[in-house]
């Protein structure tokens, strides 16, 4: 009886100190840079920073794309965004990739919109750690619009260690999808 009360007041206390794995940055050289390059669709993310979890709250789906900026360390790129009902197409902003310190700058023409860490994981998903804000903030898109159990287990798992619930949790979904256009330049920055 005494192993039994002891086996169920110390299982939860085992399961709140399940050890997470830290949220280890990838490095970024020539190779990872280029890499990054082409189609993602965003999948899932959390937040607590109101607005961030705003935007969350609005996108039922994105598909953003990645193509060479105008220097080695500068990618452009354009988002496609359902945002309630309207889809949207941005293509004003950057991303300056900073090797010395493995950060990502997401800028648009009002100057810095975030700072990130790409964390390391397959080579086919994003896992995206924002710290230039106080409060915790991870996101997670894919080369596919549909993520494998076990990599939607693995962002779960740093969600868990950061100490989000499943209702702080927002999904995209490709049931919003919006059209995807062939020619970026020609991209109509309101589509239906």
């Amino acid at each position: 009886m005494l192993a039994t009360l002891t086996l169920l007041l110390g299982l939860p206390l085992a399961l709140a100190t399940q050890s997470c794995a830290p949220l280890v940055p990838v490095t970024f050289n020539s190779t990872t840079i280029p890499q990054l390059l082409g189609q993602w669709f965003y999948i899932a993310g959390a937040s607590r920073y109101p607005p961030h979890l705003a935007e969350l709250r609005a996108v039922t789906f994105e598909a953003f794309s990645f193509s060479p900026g105008s220097h080695e360390d500068e990618l452009n790129i354009t988002e496609i965004i359902r945002m309630n009902e309207t889809c949207v197409v941005r293509n004003s902003s950057k991303i300056q990739v900073f090797q010395q310190n493995s950060t990502l700058v997401h800028v648009d023409d009002n100057g810095v919109v975030s700072t990130a860490r790409l964390i390391q994981s397959d080579k086919d998903l994003l896992i995206v750690n924002h710290i230039n804000i106080d409060s915790p903030n991870l996101s997670l898109s894919a080369r596919t619009p549909n993520v494998s159990k076990e990599h939607m287990e693995e962002f779960k798992a740093h969600l868990q260690c950061l100490g989000f619930t499943e209702q702080e949790v927002f999904y995209a979904s490709t049931e919003h999808a919006c059209p995807l256009p062939r020619d970026e330049d020609n991209a109509d920055p309101q589509l239906g």
